[in-house]
């Protein structure tokens, strides 16, 4: 059964291709860059670049399509987890018994704490500016909240998941201003691929701190992406 409280009436988007590069069509009519593109875009890459110089492009190319794979298929077991209310049979693949346990290992560590589940996957706009979707809304510890699901090669330190607290900011802003709610936490919820939990909040103390950087950083896109 599902573990999803219909609180509110999320539209369906669908992606598609606006003068070749993917965008989100929202109900409103209008075709927004997501998110992830809008920081993709306006992050500082010289420490990946760096990486990718130190492991070879090839290896690191590999590296990163691993991660990916693993990443969506945890999400997969997770997604089915609060859609259905039981977990799926992950099969003999290793890495689909790996996503499994890292699945696993968020629900029994952060997903418990989770009272109340509004959506999965869910699809957000901000009228006019951006798009994309998360994870999961609901009430962590009683208290309204973004959700997001995360794997890793290695643990993260703090200083390297600024995008983390700025994605779920950019989810907050969408639902607050689409939903009239009011939105002022997120969390980010973590496997590293050896079975290690990490968690990173975002929480009202520093929310308005992460809500400037992030509308700078869409002011920054459409500065360097103006017709």
């Amino acid at each position: 059964m599902s573990l999803i409280t219909q609180k509110f009436k999320y539209e369906k988007m669908s992606r598609t291709l606006l003068e070749g590069k993917r965008v989100y069509q929202t109900p409103d009519g209008n075709k927004l860059a997501s998110v992830t593109t809008i920081l993709d875009a306006t992050k500082d890459k010289t420490h990946l670049n760096r990486w990718r110089k130190k492991v070879g492009y090839e290896k690191a190319k590999q590296i990163t399509k691993e991660a990916a794979s693993r990443g969506t298929t945890m999400h997969k077991h997770l997604e089915t987890y609060i859609n259905k209310g039981v977990w799926q049979t992950p099969g003999s693949n290793p890495y689909h018994q790996q996503a499994f346990e890292m699945a696993k290992i968020i629900y029994k560590n952060a997903l418990v704490d989770v009272n109340e589940i509004w959506g999965c996957e869910v699809g957000l706009y901000f009228p006019k500016i951006y798009a994309g979707t998360t994870d999961l809304l609901g009430l962590y510890k009683g208290e309204p909240t973004i959700v997001d699901f995360k794997q890793s090669n290695k643990y993260k330190r703090e200083e390297w998941v600024t995008d983390y607290y700025l994605q779920l900011v950019a989810y907050a802003e969408a639902h607050n201003e689409v939903y009239g709610t009011k939105i002022n936490e997120g969390h980010v919820f973590l496997c590293t691929k050896d079975l290690k939990y990490q968690q990173f909040d975002l929480t009202p103390e520093n929310y308005n701190e992460y809500k400037d950087m992030w509308w700078k950083r869409v002011e920054k896109y459409y500065t360097n992406h103006a017709d």
